[in-house]
């Protein structure tokens, strides 16, 4: 099934419709959306080494749109619905708090999370929630996004046949890695 499920992916990633589901799955991704690009960026570009840089682009621009579009919702939705409920319930005063430490650290807890498997949608929104300066937050994020993605691209294109032929051979185990990240970044997101 894993295999059948690789080589649907593979064909995804080759067909014509690709960069159009990577930019959509990286913005999603930055402000709703549980799945990482990376699921189409690496099969994109072992499919199309040629492209690697134009797909890690692609990935960095969407995914740093996404972020604006997951500040805009901490921003604008925060204030109707969550702070009346941490009101209500005696927990504005400990936000006020987190908004102060948070924005203290902002630009590295943006770039960490953006280049982590933790999941980034999150900082996007805790970062228009706490008011986070906008500039500081695009510059942390394109930084970010783009080391992110461009090490991945880089990598692949570096190493090309040789890891699709890794990834193949280990196809199991890699898809246990990924679950692992996966899971540990909502695990961690737990905990914080």
């Amino acid at each position: 099934m894993l295999r059948r499920l690789y080589d649907w992916t593979m064909s995804l990633a080759s067909g014509r419709h690709a960069p159009a589901a990577l930019g959509a799955v990286s913005f999603a991704e930055s402000s709703f959306f549980p799945i990482p690009p990376d699921i189409l960026l690496i099969p994109m570009v072992i499919a199309r080494r040629s492209k690697a840089f134009a797909y890690a682009t692609l990935c960095t621009v969407t995914s740093v749109l996404g972020g604006a579009a997951g500040y805009a919702i901490g921003a604008f939705l925060f204030l109707q619905v969550a702070e009346p409920i941490l009101a209500f319930y005696g927990y504005l005063d400990k936000f006020e708090v987190f908004r102060g430490n948070f924005n203290d650290y902002g630009a590295w807890i943006v770039f960490i999370a953006g280049v982590t498997p933790f999941p980034y949608k999150v900082i996007t929104i805790a970062s228009g929630a706490t008011g986070l300066s906008l500039p500081v937050f695009m510059v942390a994020s394109v930084l970010a996004r783009g080391l992110r993605f461009f090490a991945v691209a880089g990598l692949l294109y570096l190493f090309g046949p040789p890891i699709r032929t890794f990834i193949e051979q280990r196809l199991g185990l890699m898809f246990t890695i990924f679950v692992i990240g996966l899971v540990g970044g909502f695990a961690l997101l737990r905990f914080l």
